[in-house]
C-alpha cells in the first residue's frame, strides 16, 4: 500500500492540475468575447482593432521567448508559414470577430467559434485525413443543428437584423478549422509551437499595419485610457496567457483532453456576457449550447489505446 499511495496521489495531483488550467483557460479565453465587444461598441474601427490585439499579444511573446533563450532554426518555410497562420489565425477571424462584436452579444459570439472542431473533422473527411466515424459524423450533423437552433427560431437573438453577423462570426470559425488543417499539413520542422504562435502574431501585426494605413483603420491610443484602450491591451494580454497555458495543457495532458477547451471557452463566454453586460440569452441559445456541447464530446478525437 505504501508504494501505491504516492502513484495515487500523483495521478490526482495531474488530473486536479489539468482541470485547474482547463477552467482558467476557458475563464481567460471566455472573456476575451466580452473584451472584443466592449472595444467594438465604442466605434473603434475593426482593422484597427485587430492590429493592436495581434501587435500587443506578439509583443508579449517575443518578450516570452526571448527569456526562454532557446535557439530558433530558421528556414525558408518558416516565415510563409507564418504569413499563411497569421492571415488565417488573426487578419480573418479577428477583423470578423469585432466586426460581429458590435451587432452580436457575448454569449451568442463565443458559440459560434465552438463549431471549429466540427468543421475541423468535416473538412479533414473532405480531404481524406480522417476516416468515417459514425460517433463523429453524428457530432456534425448536431453541431449543425445547434447553429440551426441559433439562427433559424425568429427570437433566439434579441434582434432579428443580428442575424447575417452571426454568419459573419461562423466565418471566423472557418478561417479558425482552415488554420488548424493547415498547420497540421504544413507545420515547419525546427519550429515548436510557441514559436510558431509567435511569428503568427508578429505576420500579422506587419500585414495589417500596411491595410489600416491605407484605410485609416488606426485605432489611437488616448490618454488617460478608457473602455477602448484596457480592452485592446486586455485582449493582447489574455490572449499570451491563453496560449501559453493551451500549450502547457497539451503538452502536459495530451489532445483529447486539451480538446475539450471549446466546450470551456463557449461556457465562459456565454458566463461573462451575463456578468458584465447583463445578457439574457433565449431558451433558444441555451438549447444550442447544450447541443454543441454533446456534438463536441461526440467529435473529439478517441484517446490512444497506447498513450
Amino acid at each position: 500500500m505504501t508504494a501505491f499511495e504516492p502513484a495515487v496521489s500523483g495521478r490526482w495531483r495531474t488530473l486536479l492540475w489539468a482541470w485547474s488550467v482547463l477552467l482558467t483557460l476557458g475563464a481567460l479565453w471566455g472573456l476575451t468575447f466580452s473584451l472584443i465587444r466592449i472595444a467594438a461598441s465604442r466605434g473603434a474601427h475593426p482593422l484597427g482593432m485587430t492590429f493592436w490585439e495581434a501587435f500587443i499579444a506578439g509583443l508579449f511573446l517575443v518578450l516570452i521567448a526571448a527569456h526562454r533563450r532557446r535557439p530558433v532554426h530558421l528556414s525558408l518555410r518558416l516565415p510563409r508559414y507564418c504569413l499563411a497562420t497569421g492571415l488565417l489565425g488573426m487578419v480573418v477571424p479577428g477583423a470578423a470577430f469585432f466586426y460581429a462584436a458590435a451587432h452580436l452579444p457575448a454569449g451568442v459570439l463565443s458559440l459560434t467559434v465552438s463549431v471549429v472542431p466540427i468543421l475541423t473533422y468535416l473538412a479533414a473527411l473532405l480531404l481524406r485525413i480522417e476516416t468515417v466515424s459514425a460517433r463523429r459524423v453524428a457530432g456534425v450533423m448536431l453541431g449543425t443543428a445547434a447553429m440551426a437552433l441559433l439562427v433559424t427560431p425568429e427570437d433566439s437573438l434579441p434582434d432579428s437584423s443580428q442575424l447575417p453577423w452571426v454568419f459573419v462570426g461562423l466565418s471566423a470559425a472557418v478561417s479558425y478549422a482552415v488554420l488548424g488543417l493547415y498547420s497540421s499539413l504544413k507545420s515547419p520542422t525546427g519550429a515548436d509551437a510557441m514559436v510558431q504562435t509567435t511569428g503568427m502574431f508578429v505576420a500579422a501585426s506587419i500585414m495589417l499595419a500596411p491595410i489600416i494605413a491605407i484605410t485609416n483603420a488606426f485605432v489611437p491610443f488616448g490618454w488617460p485610457w478608457g473602455p477602448v484602450e484596457w480592452s485592446l491591451v486586455g485582449l493582447g494580454a489574455l490572449n499570451t496567457a491563453s496560449w501559453v497555458l493551451f500549450f502547457m495543457l497539451l503538452d502536459r495532458a495530451g489532445p483529447v483532453f486539451t480538446s475539450f477547451t471549446a466546450n470551456v471557452v463557449t461556457i465562459f463566454g456565454i458566463l461573462w456576457g451575463i456578468v458584465i453586460f447583463a445578457e439574457v440569452n433565449s431558451v433558444w441559445v441555451w438549447l444550442s449550447l447544450a447541443t454543441i456541447t454533446v456534438a463536441l464530446l461526440l467529435v473529439a478525437p478517441r484517446e490512444n489505446t497506447h498513450s
